[in-house]
């Protein structure tokens, strides 16, 4: 049996979209964890971010994605222009995006960039892998908080590449898995952790209109991600 197979598909109740940001081209929405981007193949898989935006916003449309276990910060366009400009930024990493991880264990250095290009796990879909021969994929980490209790991590991670499971993939092959990760960690990582601890913090772009920066932020989880405050950071610089 494949872990396609195995997954069940349990969204979170409706309570309503979490607004976070909006004007005339853009809004951007806080999605939780559990919840797909856009929906799958399928009746069972409809329900989605996605749809539940459109329900607010009609004219809504799809820019970028999240992993259905990563909660945080989404953005949507509202009018077709603005729709081809926001895809435009992310094509060419014009966004800045900061995503807070707790994972296992302690990095030996307190920043860092892990720098493995990746590929599809042909062997074992949907997982992807590490992969000499696949496409270049970077990102940078700064430790924020060692927890001794559960000897975890909190840790903040700039992805300047957007690779399918990008962060997971490259904290699990540094030998930190993101806790709560049943696509890549081990059972010890799932004990404790309701949820994947992955959280898309902050996202940076330019207006669709105006070009002017606009910096979005999506409350964390205190208690999941172990801080004692709302992290304050700082854009990492290559």
């Amino acid at each position: 049996m494949t872990m396609t197979e195995l997954y069940v598909y349990a969204p979170p109740a409706d309570t309503g979209i979490d607004v976070l940001y909006q004007d005339k081209d853009v809004v951007a929405v806080h999605k939780p964890s559990g919840l797909l981007t856009n929906p799958g193949r399928g009746e069972h898989l409809a329900d989605c971010l996605l749809s539940r935006v459109q329900q607010r916003f009609p004219t809504a449309l799809l820019v970028h994605r999240l992993d259905t276990a990563t909660s945080g910060v989404v953005i949507f366009a509202l009018r077709k222009k603005a729709e081809s400009a926001l895809k435009q930024q992310f094509a060419s990493r014009q966004t800045d995006k900061i995503y807070l991880a707790r994972v296992a264990g302690k990095l030996t250095q307190d920043q860092g960039i892990i720098d493995f290009p990746l590929a599809a796990d042909l062997a074992a879909p949907p997982r992807n892998k590490v992969d000499p021969q696949g496409k270049t994929a970077w990102t940078a980490y700064q430790m924020l908080q060692h927890h001794t209790d559960d000897n975890s991590t909190t840790l903040a991670l700039w992805p300047k590449t957007g690779r399918a499971h990008q962060l997971r993939v490259h904290l699990d092959a540094i030998g930190h898995p993101i806790l709560g990760d049943a696509l890549y960690g081990e059972p010890q990582h799932l004990a404790g952790a309701p949820r994947l601890l992955l959280h898309a913090y902050q996202l940076g772009f330019l207006q669709p209109y105006s070009q002017q920066p606009v910096v979005v932020t999506a409350p964390v989880d205190l208690g999941l991600f172990k801080l004692t405050q709302q992290p304050v950071l700082a854009f990492f610089s290559e």
